[in-house]
């Protein structure tokens, strides 16, 4: 064989490898997006199993729930988002009147009722109006990817604009989210705010969800960033218009200038803690963090339910006329 030849083989040897490469990355990439975002792939939590699951946290809900059903006092609501898609809401007036309302956003695979323990706090225990949506691709909500919270920001802020003419047009309302709904919540205080959002409430959201794509990708897998999440990432701008990169509540933050509360447990290994303190450094004007001593991933209230309801009223008291 002449040097020709061998150096025609090497190149063609060489390209195949090259391509192999690439086609393997293409594929581990699509299957990062669609293990982390299709609904159809991800076992979310029905509302078969939510009321139990939630009555076992947190059994006090149970005679509070039994009495809304009773009167019918936990409605319905359905709003059509920019691209069609039906979104569900309850909502719950305060048993007297108020212009107090909270606007109360649920997690990464959780739904509405699954934040009814929050609901409690605001409604029951501190007589606010109350609305908690299903984020797109959640509980009673069309859509088949879960938005992570960066989208969802857009629909949040529609569901903000319709509590408020459900209660009255005249509300001060707090917006307060739990993980994903805490990265939404963050993600919406960087947008221009209507003069009836008072402050806002973080419970372990992430810097963005590059970042806690990265973390998930080291602790599950062992591996990298490079090349399966970049990969990933570019997948998800070609297919849902988004990426990971953009969806940054880090960079949202900046932006914001109403009060924020952040919320996290010292013993979060879903979201690290340290992400709370990049958060908390990052946001201008009034804010508060609050880090739980023994608090895993959105176990703070769980845990620890006397001090959080403190912390939330004292805050929320000092912006709310």
């Amino acid at each position: 064989m002449n040097k020709r030849k061998k150096i025609n083989l090497t190149k063609t040897f060489i390209g195949i490898i090259v391509l192999l490469i690439a086609i393997i990355t293409i594929a581990s990439g699509n299957h990062m997006l669609n293990f982390a975002l299709l609904r159809k792939n991800i076992i979310l939590k029905k509302n078969a199993n939510t009321d139990s699951t939630m009555y076992a946290n947190y059994p006090f809900l149970r005679p509070w729930v039994d009495s809304l059903n009773q009167i019918r006092a936990m409605k319905d609501t359905f709003i059509t988002n920019n691209e069609g898609i039906r979104l569900h809401a309850n909502y719950i007036y305060a048993a007297s009147p108020t212009t107090h309302t909270a606007v109360i956003v649920h997690g990464y695979t959780d739904n509405a009722r699954r934040m009814l323990m929050i609901g409690y706090l605001y409604n029951h225990d501190l007589g606010y109006n109350i609305l908690l949506p299903d984020l797109y691709a959640h509980g009673f909500s069309g859509g088949k990817t879960i938005q992570m919270g960066w989208k969802d920001r857009l629909d949040v802020i529609r569901w903000m604009k319709v509590a408020n003419h459900i209660f009255g047009d005249s509300t001060q309302m707090v917006v307060h989210g739990i993980s994903m709904g805490a990265a939404a919540t963050m993600m919406v205080s960087g947008e221009k705010q209507p003069s009836y959002v008072k402050c806002f409430i973080e419970d372990c959201g992430y810097t963005s969800v590059f970042d806690e794509f990265a973390y998930q990708l080291k602790q599950m897998f062992g591996l990298p960033p490079f090349p399966i999440l970049y990969t990933a990432n570019s997948i998800c701008q070609i297919c849902y218009g988004w990426n990971f990169k953009e969806a940054s509540a880090l960079k949202q933050v900046m932006k914001c200038h109403l009060p924020m509360l952040f919320i996290h447990g010292d013993k979060d290994t879903y979201v690290p803690t340290w992400m709370a303190f990049a958060l908390y450094k990052a946001k201008p004007g009034t804010k508060e963090l609050w880090i739980v001593p023994g608090a895993e991933h959105a176990k703070s209230y769980l845990i620890n339910k006397e001090k959080y309801s403190e912390k939330v009223h004292r805050f929320t008291t000092k912006y709310m006329r």
